[in-house]
């Protein structure tokens, strides 16, 4: 367990990302869900944007709301929008209160400035926590000098921010900040949307430092293999740290994470599994398989109208027109 800063609520170090249960079926959904909680996790974290998954939360685990602490988070920058957004999630969920609903993706200047703004999200979300309606206001975001910022205001008690190998950047300000305010911090994408196939080696790199792990879950085989390196922590050896920095060189840092906040495509293109298929088949080796499995996705590569929408979303800013190119020459 880990003290998540000044809500002062013990969740658990490693815990339950809910963005990829969005791929599952309703009825596969709860296996999973039940499945992490009996393992003892203790803090689930979705997001209005996740599609479904607080409705599978709602539908399978909300009998168990005693066990768990519930994180959510919208991305509306006004009062109203907020409000409205809260109310639809304590419905989804079944429950009459949200410990920690957060301020979703702070992308730009002009973000933080609408949510701090007066009739802001920032209001509302007081609003609602005067209301009860939920316990503690967070933050979160891709970009580190936008979440200082925020930080320094001190009207949030956790920042959520992409941590793992690879993604560093916030150990140097950003975290330093956050512990000097007694701000809890949640880490995002450990394994880098799944891009990171050591996965003990980069979860033990997390558990290093005092933050709480939301890794993906939508397997319940998922649950064993993220829990492991809590359970018996050991620090890395060196020549760990080696092996685990050489994947993280071999990735590099411009990568799809499988957010999935490009989605959804114009031309109903699965940005992300596209872009996973041709990682798989360029830096993987695995030309016989990926041919195939590509096959049956029912729109390619090669049918992408360059409209620039899945940019104009992508927290990363990642150049999904060049790549789709690339995938459409190679896998077509």
């Amino acid at each position: 367990m880990r003290r998540l800063g000044r809500t002062d609520m013990k969740v658990t170090a490693i815990s339950f990302g809910a963005l990829p249960i969005q791929r599952c079926s309703m009825d596969e959904a709860g296996p999973v869900l039940h499945a992490a909680l009996d393992a003892g996790i203790n803090f689930f974290d979705t997001a209005r944007a996740y599609t479904d998954s607080e409705a599978k939360i709602g539908r399978y685990i909300s009998s168990r709301r005693k066990e768990y602490y519930l994180a959510d988070k919208s991305m509306a920058r006004t009062k109203a929008g907020i409000l409205k957004d809260i109310d639809i999630s304590l419905g989804n969920m079944k429950t009459d209160t949200i410990d920690l609903y957060q301020i979703h993706n702070i992308k730009e200047q002009k973000d933080l400035d609408a949510v701090l703004a007066p009739d802001g999200a920032l209001e509302g979300l007081k609003a609602a926590q005067a209301a009860g309606k939920i316990r503690f206001i967070g933050v979160t975001g891709h970009s580190i000098p936008l979440l200082i910022q925020a930080l320094r205001t001190n009207e949030f008690s956790t920042v959520q921010v992409p941590f793992n190998c690879i993604e560093t950047g916030a150990l140097e300000e950003l975290f330093p900040l956050a512990d000097s305010l007694d701000i809890g911090k949640i880490a995002m994408k450990p394994l880098g949307g799944g891009q990171i196939t050591k996965t003990e080696l980069a979860l033990r790199f997390i558990l290093a430092h005092n933050v709480v792990a939301i890794p993906g879950m939508d397997e319940v085989k998922h649950i064993e293999e993220n829990l492991a390196p809590a359970k018996h922590f050991r620090p890395l050896t060196a020549v760990e740290q080696r092996e685990l920095a050489e994947e993280a060189k071999t990735i590099g840092s411009n990568f799809c994470r499988r957010c999935g906040y490009c989605m959804p495509c114009a031309v109903n293109i699965d940005i992300p599994t596209t872009f996973i298929y041709h990682l798989q088949y360029v830096r993987y080796g695995m030309t016989d398989a990926i041919p195939q499995r590509y096959a049956s996705l029912p729109a390619k590569a090669s049918a992408c109208i360059e409209c620039g929408v899945c940019e104009s979303r992508c927290p990363y800013d990642l150049p999904i027109r060049e790549r789709m190119k690339k995938v459409a020459a190679d896998l077509g």
